[in-house]
């Protein structure tokens, strides 16, 4: 190209044109370089350059198929991993409210059977309580008993008159205090 516009200006032979003059041997040897850097063009670069677009357009192509194919995929592993933690959340909310159930009926069987044992203790302490009042009435039975037979040992020993009685009564009554 450098080389047309040279010759150019040497076929003007100096004479000072514009570069917007026309001048018609510029013109034919322009077209004629233009052609013959076209044929050149054509037998070496132009199979190699289109090739290397369609490979590019191939790749090009490729990628984005690839590209689609990847996006299905992960839409797909997306989709499988919310159904798969709709699951779980599903499951444990199962699973919370079966502990809870778990957790209430496990509540009110321990308060029955703490209202049965205190029940039970009630009972044995009332029995307790019972029993020994049964056993110091007997006790007090029995002494009051004894203390009325010796009382009236002593009254049938010395029984001289009511007065004497009624001293000897007061004696054996201190001496029960004592004791």
């Amino acid at each position: 190209m450098l080389a047309n516009i040279l010759l150019g200006v040497l076929a003007s032979g100096g004479e000072g044109g514009s570069l917007l003059d026309v001048n018609p041997g510029l013109i034919i040897w322009t077209i004629l370089t233009f052609l013959f850097l076209l044929i050149i063009l054509k037998k070496v670069a132009w199979k190699p350059i289109l090739t290397a677009l369609d490979n590019r357009e191939k790749e090009i192509e490729d990628s984005l198929n690839r590209a689609e194919q990847a996006k299905e995929e992960a839409q797909k592993i997306l989709d499988e991993n919310q159904a798969t933690l709709s699951k779980a959340e599903e499951e444990s909310k199962k699973i919370i409210d079966q502990s809870r159930v778990y957790a209430d009926n496990l509540k009110e069987q321990m308060l029955k059977e703490s209202k049965d044992q205190q029940q039970k203790i009630i009972e044995d302490a009332s029995a307790e309580i019972e029993r020994k009042k049964n056993a110091a009435f007997e006790e007090l039975k029995n002494q009051i008993a004894e203390i009325s037979v010796n009382a009236a040992e002593k009254i049938m020993k010395e029984n001289i008159d009511a007065n004497k009685n009624k001293q000897i009564v007061n004696k054996y009554l201190s001496e029960i205090n004592k004791n």
